[in-house]
């Protein structure tokens, strides 16, 4: 009796199963649309997502401090080593101090690079970097105006004197990049500065008749 009650209504029930099949159906292609463009989106947006917190975690507050801190002090930097070209009266202290320009130039373009990708302030240039006296090497204002003043002998030595506490003050701040950075590429130029300006600081005692 069960059997000939059900079967009447088998085409119906087909029927129904077919519709129900069929709305099924595009309720699970809806989702899987949503879901596909979810994912698709996901996928897009994971890998910036992923880049970010890969760059996130590729660096460190001590990387952006080394950058911000670096910047102005590398352009003082070039500022001293301009005034050598026509001030200078030794050869060697001019060759010096073009020596120091064509290092450091490109090594603030570098900074200033990673520090516009990590999306942190970039410190301004021409900026003046007086205000930064209190930073490891930095000279004041009365610093950079005698030095600018001389002439000469005069000149040389205060250069060369003034370069040795600015270099010692970079090198500093490079051998804290060193221990507590984060980014290797950073590091890896800490390291560079390290090396490079140590070897200076020796050149300049030298000349100043200390080595």
């Amino acid at each position: 009796m069960t059997i000939r009650s059900t079967t009447p209504r088998t085409p119906v029930r087909r029927a129904a199963l077919v519709l129900a099949a069929a709305g099924a159906a595009l309720v699970l292609a809806a989702c899987g649309s949503d879901g596909g463009g979810d994912s698709g989106h996901s996928g897009n947006g994971a890998t910036p997502s992923a880049s970010a917190d890969a760059t996130a975690a590729s660096h460190n507050a001590q990387d952006v401090a080394f950058a911000q801190g670096m910047i102005p002090h590398h352009e003082q930097a070039l500022d001293m080593a301009r005034l050598a070209a026509d001030r200078a009266s030794s050869a060697r202290v001019k060759d010096l101090a073009t020596r120091i320009e064509k290092a450091q130039d490109p090594e603030i373009t570098t900074m200033t690079g990673w520090l516009r990708a990590w999306g942190e302030q970039v410190p301004a240039p021409g900026m003046d970097h007086t205000g930064h006296s209190g930073m490891a090497g930095m000279m004041d204002d009365k610093d950079m105006t005698a030095l600018k003043k001389a002439t000469g002998q005069d000149f040389d030595t205060k250069f060369l004197n003034m370069m040795v506490e600015h270099h010692k003050g970079a090198v500093e701040m490079a051998t804290t990049e060193k221990s507590k950075g984060a980014y290797g590429p950073a590091k890896g130029l800490a390291d560079a500065v390290v090396t490079a300006q140590n070897a200076e600081i020796e050149e300049m005692r030298q000349l100043l008749g200390q080595g």
